[in-house]
């Protein structure tokens, strides 16, 4: 039906000026107008030209005023001529309607508002405002002062009309010609392909997308990652273990077990199994010792260690404690320099918010060596960060209870136009190395940050959750750019 009047009617006229005007007329939605113009400007029968028009409309809270009255006029009716008290007022009106009013009809000059008493200063007033909103509902026009009067108040929004004009075009015909799509079997046998009209081919037409995996932005900056320590001599730590005692995740790093990291509103303590069967037992008292009453130039933390408390099983909160295992390990034989490295996942019980989750991708490399100081960190620092394509970098003094001296890392994020904090860094302590057998001379340089916060400020992503978690937009992982590092 829509077709047939869009053609009929230029079949005898130039042009359809306003598809809107055009539906109205003859009965028909104009959404079903506007699809069978689209439809026959495709295939050149017509020529649609584009028509925008703004239009007010109410809001919801307009469409109350316009019928129940403006809150100043139905507080104004609400006060007798001889005046009534605030709280009889209030009872009167909806605390909405009240307090608008009062703001209003104050404004306006209507009202009078005593320490307890409310009184008129006219005898009747108009509701310009229900008046107004009417006669925009009706599609009249409003003066430019009441339209930003309404504006202000949020009575009103602006709302695109669109629409078309429509002309003949190079191919219009009064009824459209079906084409076919497909030479048959049925045509030849009949011998009427000879007039049968086909459609032409499109050889510009796209085909359909293909459907493949894509690999999300933490992936990507994760494998160039890894291939920057790889470059820089590191190798590889084995961290399949997500679950980790509280002996290697905290007592070995010369943490005490009082320290507030170790509470359960920091930490993800396991259920079943609770505790670990096996720790090096030697190795354990040692640690015990430096914890109770010192040793190697320490004083300790003058506490009574508990073993039960280093038992518990946890979900390890930094891959640091595959760091003591295979600084451990790398102490029981003739000691060799060693630069390791990991990229793997950690959890903390922490309050979600835009740069922090509770559970995260953590990245950590250390050197391990002869004669390292706080020098040679910070130069290693600003080698694997400018291969990242961090070139600013400041430090900050910090703490930690197994390095010292300890800094964080700052780099400045562009899209923030701030310094964000990416990592921690420092010298493992001799509390921790030394109980392992590692020799007096031997140092260790260390340095961790989350995959996240680089790959955030290489994408230009200001909010973690969009980067990481189950509020990610899939059209994030199957557009973004290859990974931009060092370029």
């Amino acid at each position: 039906m829509a077709e047939e009047a869009v053609l009929g009617y230029l079949e005898n006229n130039t042009e359809i000026s306003d598809s809107g005007t055009f539906a109205e007329e003859r009965g028909i939605n104009h959404d079903e107008i506007v699809n069978i113009i689209k439809s026959l400007n495709g295939f050149r029968l017509v020529d649609a030209q584009d028509i925008k028009r703004e239009r007010w409309v109410l809001t919801n809270e307009g469409k109350t005023y316009a019928e129940d009255g403006s809150p100043e006029v139905q507080l104004f009716l609400a006060v007798p001529p001889e005046g009534i008290t605030r709280e009889e007022l209030q009872k009167k009106l909806k605390p909405t309607i009240y307090q608008i009013g009062c703001q209003q009809a104050i404004k306006n000059k209507w009202i009078e508002m005593g320490k307890s008493q409310v009184s008129r200063k006219l005898q009747h007033v108009d509701d310009r405002v229900r008046d107004a909103l009417i006669q925009i509902q009706n599609g009249e026009a409003v003066g430019p002062d009441d339209i930003n009067a309404l504006k202000r108040r949020k009575l009103i929004t602006s709302q695109i009309w669109k629409g078309y004009s429509v002309t003949k075009g190079p191919k219009y015909a009064p009824k459209r010609k079906k084409v076919a799509t497909d030479l048959t079997r049925e045509n030849l046998q009949r011998g009427d392909w000879k007039e049968v009209e086909f459609k032409e081919y499109n050889f510009l037409a796209k085909g359909q997308p293909t459907e493949g995996g894509c690999l999300h932005p933490l992936l990507k900056v994760r494998r160039q990652i890894q291939m920057i320590f790889l470059q820089m001599g590191f190798e590889e730590m084995p961290t399949n273990n997500f679950v980790e005692s509280s002996f290697w995740n905290f007592d070995a790093l010369f943490q005490p077990q009082q320290h507030p990291a170790r509470d359960s509103h920091d930490t993800f303590f396991l259920k079943e199994p609770s505790t670990t069967r096996t720790l090096p037992e030697d190795y354990v008292e040692r640690v015990k010792r430096v914890h109770e009453s010192g040793g190697y130039g320490s004083r300790g933390y003058g506490y009574e260690w508990k073993r039960d408390e280093a038992n518990k099983n946890l979900l390890r909160t930094h891959t640091t404690a595959v760091s003591s295992r295979m600084l451990y390990a790398l102490a029981q034989g003739p000691f060799a320099p060693k630069s390791y490295y990991s990229i793997d996942r950690v959890f903390r019980n922490e309050a979600v918010d835009r740069t922090h989750l509770a559970e995260f991708h953590q990245i950590e490399g250390l050197i391990c060596d002869r004669g390292l100081t706080l020098g040679h960190l910070i130069g290693v620092l600003h080698d694997f960060f400018s291969r990242l394509g961090m070139s600013k970098l400041k430090f900050k003094p910090a703490y930690n209870p197994y390095t010292e001296p300890s800094m964080e890392i700052f780099s400045y994020h562009e899209g923030l136009q701030k310094w964000v904090e990416i990592g921690n860094s420092g010298m493992f302590r001799p509390e921790m190395l030394l109980p392992m057998g590692l020799p007096d001379d031997v140092q260790v340089i260390a340095w961790g940050l989350s995959l996240e916060r680089p790959t955030m400020i290489l994408y230009g992503i200001d909010n973690i959750r969009d980067l990481f978690g189950h509020k990610v937009d899939l059209s994030l992982i199957k557009r973004n750019p290859v990974c931009s590092i060092g370029l």
